[in-house]
């Protein structure tokens, strides 16, 4: 696994009016800080990423559907450079993804409906100074196919 990177496994908790799961807790090992709380959805086989931040770390539930939730680690000097993650998060696997700094991510619907990510960044987002940088999903300096892979 990709240097930094943390997963939790989530624990859905039902009853007859309905369900409870707890994402991410300030007394959680993995807490680091708050900065916001977002939504953002996914049609289904729509790719966002990639992407990576210096600033801010990225905390990602898939709470509807499900999301291929991938990530290239790019950073200089990481003994994990060079390698590539990929993680199944939605309703099938309830689990928060932590994303450290520097870390190329990005994700794929993947099924037949919307998906709907939540994200617990550390940081609120800076309409006039973002800290997002992109890079095409489809770039060769990622070595990553998007495709669906049917073996």
């Amino acid at each position: 696994m990709i240097k930094d990177v943390r997963l939790k496994p989530l624990k859905v908790i039902p009853d007859e009016r309905g369900r409870l799961m707890e994402t991410l807790r300030c007394d959680d090992d993995l807490f680091i800080k708050f900065g916001q709380a977002y939504i953002t959805t996914a049609y289904p086989g729509v790719i966002k990423g990639w992407h990576y931040h210096k600033i801010q770390v990225d905390n990602f539930v898939g709470v509807k559907g499900m999301f291929k939730v991938v990530l290239y680690d790019d950073r200089e000097n990481s003994p994990t450079r060079g390698e590539v993650n990929e993680f199944f998060l939605g309703v099938h696997n309830p689990t928060l993804l932590q994303i450290p700094l520097l870390v190329l991510h990005g994700f794929k619907a993947i099924g037949t409906e919307e998906a709907i990510m939540l994200n617990l960044p550390t940081e609120p987002y800076r309409y006039d100074a973002p800290d997002e940088y992109r890079v095409d999903p489809r770039t060769p300096s990622v070595p990553y196919d998007w495709a669906l892979k049917e073996k």
